[in-house]
């Protein structure tokens, strides 16, 4: 561990201590320190000095265009790297001239790689190239990448227009070959004719046909006819509790029964005669009784106005009331007229004729037009009153 010399005498040990030796004499006796309380003397500080950092030999420049080479470089010189083979640009999609300038300075190279597949003439094959470019790339044509993008796009613009070219062809190729009679086309537009005609809202396209037939040929259409009017007023206070188009479907029984609802044969029924009715056709003899009476009862009107006629018209002023309607939950089920008529006729002593029965008479007869004004039927009937 340290190196000491030892001389051997008959008296003892004399150790003789070097510059690295531990031993110390204290109090003329040897003792063996350790070497980290060891304090230097001054010979050995001045002894120490500090060394200079070491000096690397100067680089050889050279005069060429080289520029020198770093200290790292030195140590674990790179391999130069090997040059790239010339790729045939031919066989790209891109047929533009890029002239590339390598300089021979550069040593970093960047590797563009085309993943794109491209369809070459009619062939389907996928190509892909890499490309070696220095790290300094100067081209002459800064825009090919951009131009090889453009060609992209444009080749699958033209693909898409051949497509949807093939599916016009095919679909007007198609509508060429079809041939519609002129029969069709003419029920078609009578059809067409049709549902554009709006009616007015209680008639839907679920109503029977002679509920139809009715609204749109005798409903509202001024009426003037005595037997008519007995008529509608026998079929309105028969339809209280029921529907139009069950009574509409009976309209030809009840003509039958009350003798065409004329008022003179129906005023001399007898009992029997009344009874035999009603069994026969199903008609409540009630309503066959106030039938008769109210034959009676119009027979009475014709001697003192004339004519049934020109008593139930002289309660509008012998001009039909146009109402303007729009939606059907507007139209009311009996109005101000509708009940002086009604107390009227029942101070005469009419039968079945309340309110809300003599307004449906007043529809019926066309004392008063109740439809939409979105129906056509409202203009029609409007015309037909003056």
């Amino acid at each position: 561990m340290c190196s000491s010399k030892t001389k051997v005498t008959t008296v003892g040990i004399e150790i003789t201590t070097t510059a690295t030796s531990p031993v110390a004499k204290i109090n003329g006796r040897p003792v063996l320190q350790p070497t980290c309380n060891r304090v230097p003397n001054i010979e050995r500080r001045n002894s120490i000095k500090k060394l200079p950092p070491p000096t690397l030999p100067p680089l050889q420049t050279k005069t060429s265009s080289t520029p020198p080479l770093s200290p790292k470089l030195l140590k674990s010189p790179r391999p130069t790297p090997t040059p790239t083979k010339r790729i045939n640009e031919s066989n790209l999609l891109n047929t533009s001239s890029e002239k590339i300038v390598t300089p021979r300075n550069s040593t970093k190279t960047l590797t563009l790689k085309k993943s794109k597949s491209f369809k070459e003439g009619s062939c389907g094959n996928s190509t892909e190239s890499s490309l070696s470019y220095s790290s300094s790339l100067i081209t002459d044509s800064p825009g090919s990448i951009a131009g090889l993008r453009r060609e992209q796009m444009a080749l699958q613009h033209a693909q898409r227009k051949m497509k949807i070219a093939h599916y016009g062809r095919s679909k007007s190729a198609k509508f060429e070959s079809l041939v519609v009679p002129l029969d069709t086309l003419n029920n078609l537009a009578s059809k067409t004719s049709q549902v554009e005609e709006k009616r007015c809202s209680f008639i839907t396209a679920n109503s029977d046909p002679i509920y139809i037939a009715y609204h749109d040929e005798e409903w509202g259409v001024p009426v003037h006819d005595d037997n008519m009017l007995f008529e509608l007023l026998v079929l309105c206070g028969a339809q209280v509790g029921s529907d139009w188009t069950s009574i509409l479907k009976k309209r030809q029984d009840f003509r039958t029964a009350f003798s065409e609802f004329n008022p003179a044969t129906l005023a001399n029924l007898t009992d029997k005669k009344m009874t035999s009715i009603s069994l026969e056709y199903g008609i409540d003899i009630s309503r066959v009784r106030g039938v008769v009476d109210n034959a009676n009862r119009i027979l009475e009107v014709n001697k003192e106005f004339g004519s049934f006629d020109k008593y139930i018209w002289s309660f509008v002023n012998h001009k039909p009331i146009s109402t303007q309607y729009k939606f059907g939950h507007k139209i009311p089920v009996k109005t101000s007229k509708s009940e002086s008529i009604s107390k009227d006729m029942i101070r005469r002593g009419f039968r079945f004729v309340g309110p809300t029965m003599v307004h449906s008479f007043m529809q019926a007869a066309g004392l008063t037009n109740d439809h939409l004004i979105t129906c056509h039927r409202h203009l029609q009937c409007t015309l037909l009153s003056c």
